[in-house]
C-alpha cells in the first residue's frame, strides 16, 4: 500500500475512534452529552429538570479526560507505531495534518451533519432553542482551533521522538 493510501485510511480511522468516542459518551440519551450543547439550551434544560449541573459537570469532566487519553495515545501509536516515525519533524508534520484533520471533522461532520441533521440530538422541551453551530460559529471556531493545534503538534511530535 502506497504512503497516501495508508494516511487517508489512518486518518479515516481515526476519525471514526472520535465518532465512536461521543456516540459511547451519549448513548442512546442526546441528555448525556449536554455539555456539548450551547448554554442557553443546558439552562432550559435545567429549568425543565431533566438533568443538573452537577452531573453534566462530572459527565463532561469524565468524557473530555478520557477522550484526551485515547486520541492522544491513539496519534502517538499512529505515528511512533504504526508509521514508524521517530524524527521531531515528520512527527510533528504528521500530528499536524491528524489534528487539523479531527478538527474540521468535528465541525463539519460532527457538528453540521450528525447534529444538524439527525433527531436524536434533539432534547424534548427544547426544540424551540438553536443547538447547531452556524457555518460563521464553525469557521471561527475551527480556525482558532487550527492555530491552537500548531503548538499542539509540537507536543505530539516531543512525546513521539522521546519514547521513539
Amino acid at each position: 500500500m502506497n504512503g497516501t493510501w495508508k494516511i487517508l485510511i489512518q486518518l479515516a480511522l481515526y476519525c471514526a475512534l472520535f465518532t465512536a468516542m461521543v456516540k459511547a459518551a451519549v448513548g442512546n440519551n442526546a441528555l448525556n452529552g449536554l455539555y456539548f450543547y450551547p448554554k442557553p439550551l443546558q439552562e432550559k434544560v435545567y429549568e425543565l429538570g431533566l438533568t443538573d449541573r452537577k452531573t453534566v459537570a462530572q459527565k463532561r469532566k469524565t468524557f473530555m479526560t478520557v477522550f484526551f487519553i485515547v486520541m492522544t495515545a491513539a496519534l502517538i501509536g499512529i505515528i511512533a507505531v504504526w508509521n514508524y516515525i521517530h524524527t521531531f519533524r515528520e512527527a510533528y508534520l504528521q500530528a499536524l495534518l491528524f489534528l487539523e484533520v479531527m478538527n474540521w471533522y468535528d465541525g463539519i461532520v460532527i457538528d453540521r451533519l450528525w447534529v444538524g441533521h439527525s433527531r436524536f440530538w434533539i432534547i424534548p422541551g427544547t426544540e424551540d432553542i438553536p443547538f447547531v453551530q452556524t457555518w460563521n460559529q464553525v469557521l471561527r471556531k475551527r480556525g482558532i482551533l487550527t492555530v491552537v493545534w500548531i503548538p499542539g503538534a509540537a507536543v505530539i511530535a516531543g512525546i513521539v521522538v522521546c519514547i521513539g
